[in-house]
């Protein structure tokens, strides 16, 4: 049987392409590791999530954006093009395309409302457009959940078989008032469907032996879409873990070309009955892909569950996991679950720290390692190095143990990168709390893992961690380029571009676009192939590249983001002070302490679980006390920066 990320009989073999961005289909294909010659330029295609399905996040085949020439004058931004709304998908690409009357490079550009666009790549014109249904509201949302546009449509990242000219893409639609997930094979070329969408259904037994179906209502498809093993895959979490006694974390599957359902599925919460009805374990990795080895295994990191911190079990409630399950999804290979005082699962479940905030990054064979290695990092910044082979690495509980932490330095909303240096060693890249860090990995050394670089600051009050990719000529000494994209810091909403070279030193920054949701999550993957950064962004796309000087492009600066409020109603945001019960007491930005009855929002699982020093906003009445009596009790971002104004 051939290794884990190996081909068979672990030969390691390809041509100079970077055949890690089009690794789909087949268990056996492996991740490229060999040198791109310096003279070799070719088209690359950047058609998954955070470039393949290790989830690298690296272009080993960039010539153009050499650390030189993007510290240079001559780099910036070419063109910002205006789009319908927020764009919450990674940016695909795929070149020498036959469309629109003529060849095109082509970026596929996805929004929330709906909307396939097909872009030049150069210029950013539109070629191809289409709609695929009217989007949710946020009114429809449950508790009108505000981690999100004004819309939710085409949340995960699409996946493109260039073999057969797909794009696969999943759309939240509602009609009659109904939401409904459709899962669509678009031809890359004209944007139509090439064979009939499928409404996305599933059903799994509970612990008791009882049917529970997938409600499209309460469970949102966030991750980022995998091609492999020739079949499609999806993970599905909650709505800001509102209606938590209805939402369960799903990843399903069907075959691509037909979109026929997979005769197994995961649900990641098959408990019966739980003390406070609260369930979740979702599968969201903050838009992150799931991934797959070159065996064929999937693999995701799960969120958390009952606030009780006592709903965890191996077999029937996989919350704040790392989960290796089998290519068709009938059983779950093995798992890794934090156990420790301070980030064990217990923990993680009572305060909200999910481990599923940050995917899982594959990394390829390594020099001297005993087995294949994966990473992940969560919400409380620990690095956790993993036998991919067996996520339990032989430990004698079920819930494994890592080979080795590392703090990060804070919290990832967001998942690591990799690549290959010139000394022959692999680094990871890690990006929790507001820096990126750069890991030698030794293999059989020990430690297996050193730090061996930082950047400077990266920008973002609205989530700790931020994606990075990385670019390169092969692994050519003074070629890698750092990218990460920085998250809004203050009221202008500005998100910003930065570009670091191997040792840290900042080559490059500026402002690709805005978002006004600082609600929301602003999880946003540079994508850098052929000459050309492309960054998403609240309705927009960001071109960069050389020859910017004669560029004339701006970013158009978009700050509305208001929705409706229901008459008599009101939404203040605070830091939780004290919890009793349901009665919560914040401080809101002004410094008033102000007390809210929770007790109709927990009732009726309106409620995401407070924290204390974290902030919350609640939605309800205020009555001649100034006691405010909440309907609705969301998660904000800790930094009063990010909260919207009271209303």
């Amino acid at each position: 049987m051939p290794g884990l990320f190996g081909c068979t009989k672990n030969k390691h073999a390809g041509d100079a392409k970077v055949s890690a961005i089009n690794l789909r289909k087949s268990a056996k294909l492996c991740f490229l590791v060999t040198t791109v010659a310096a003279a070799t330029v070719q088209a690359v295609n950047v058609t998954t999530h955070h470039y393949d399905n290790l989830r690298t996040g690296w272009n080993q085949s960039e010539t153009i954006l050499t650390p030189s020439k993007v510290s240079g004058t001559t780099f910036g931004l070419l063109a910002s093009v205006v789009l319908d709304e927020q764009v919450d998908a990674q940016p695909l690409l795929v070149t020498g395309q036959n469309i629109a009357g003529g060849v095109h490079d082509v970026v596929y550009v996805v929004t929330e409302n709906n909307s396939v666009y097909a872009l030049d790549a150069a210029s950013g014109s539109v070629l191809l457009q289409r709609n695929l249904g009217s989007p949710v509201p946020q009114s429809a949302l449950p508790g009108q959940c505000n981690n999100n546009s004004a819309n939710v449509g085409i949340n995960g990242t699409p996946a493109i078989d260039t073999g057969a000219g797909i794009l696969y893409v999943i759309a939240f639609t509602y009609a009659n008032n109904t939401p409904k997930y459709y899962l669509h094979a678009l031809n890359i070329d004209t944007l139509a469907d090439t064979v009939t969408p499928v409404v996305i259904r599933a059903t799994a037994t509970l612990a008791n032996n009882t049917t529970y179906s997938f409600k499209p209502a309460v469970n949102r498809q966030r991750a980022g879409l995998l091609l492999a093993n020739g079949n499609v895959y999806a993970g599905f979490g909650s709505f800001c873990d509102i209606e938590a006694n209805l939402s369960r974390g799903w990843v399903l599957g069907w075959k691509t070309g037909t979109l026929a359902p997979l005769s197994s599925n995961e649900l990641t919460n098959k408990v019966a009955r739980d003390t406070d009805g609260f369930y979740l374990s979702s599968v969201w990795m903050s838009g992150s892909g799931l991934a797959a080895s070159a065996a064929g295994d999937i693999y995701f990191v799960t969120g958390n569950s009952d606030y009780s911190g006592n709903a965890y079990s191996p077999v029937n409630n996989i919350s704040e996991s790392v989960v290796q399950m089998s290519s068709d999804l009938s059983s779950v290979e093995s798992l890794f679950t934090p156990v420790g005082a301070n980030d064990g699962h217990i923990v993680l479940d009572q305060q909200d720290l999910d481990f599923g905030s940050g995917g899982v990054l594959l990394l390829p064979p390594q020099s001297g390692a005993s087995s294949n290695l994966a990473v992940a990092v969560g919400k409380v910044g620990i690095m956790y190095l993993l036998n991919a082979d067996n996520l339990r690495n032989n430990a004698e509980n079920a819930t494994g143990s890592a080979l080795l932490t590392r703090n990060v330095g804070g919290g990832c909303w967001c998942v690591s990168s990799y690549y290959m240096a010139d000394d022959g060693f692999g680094r990871i890249i890690s990006s929790g709390g507001g820096q990126a860090i750069v890991w030698k990995v030794t293999g059989g050394a020990s430690p297996p893992l050193t730090r061996v670089a930082s950047s400077g600051p990266v920008q973002g009050a609205q989530d700790p961690g931020f994606f990075t990719t990385v670019s390169s000529n092969g692994t050519k000494s003074g070629s890698v380029v750092i990218w990460a994209v920085g998250r809004p810091a203050d009221s202008t909403n500005d998100l910003s571009l930065y570009a670091f070279g191997e040792s840290g030193r900042q080559l490059f920054s500026g402002v690709p676009g805005t978002w006004p949701n600082t609600g929301g999550n602003a999880n946003i993957v540079p994508v850098v192939a052929n000459g050309k950064v492309y960054v998403g962004g609240y309705k927009s796309l960001a071109i960069y590249g050389l020859g910017a000087e004669a560029a004339i492009a701006s970013v158009p600066r978009t700050h509305e983001m208001s929705d409706s409020l229901p008459a008599q109603l009101h939404e203040i945001t605070g830091t939780v002070q004290s919890i009793d019960g349901s009665t919560i007491t914040f401080v809101n930005r002004v410094g008033d302490v102000i007390k809210v009855d929770g007790s109709a929002a927990f009732a009726n699982f309106q409620a995401a679980p407070p924290a204390l020093g974290h902030a919350i906003l609640a939605r309800g009445t205020i009555d001649d006390e100034g006691i405010v009596h909440a309907i609705a009790l969301l998660h904000a971002k800790d930094s009063s920066i990010m909260w919207q104004p009271d209303r």
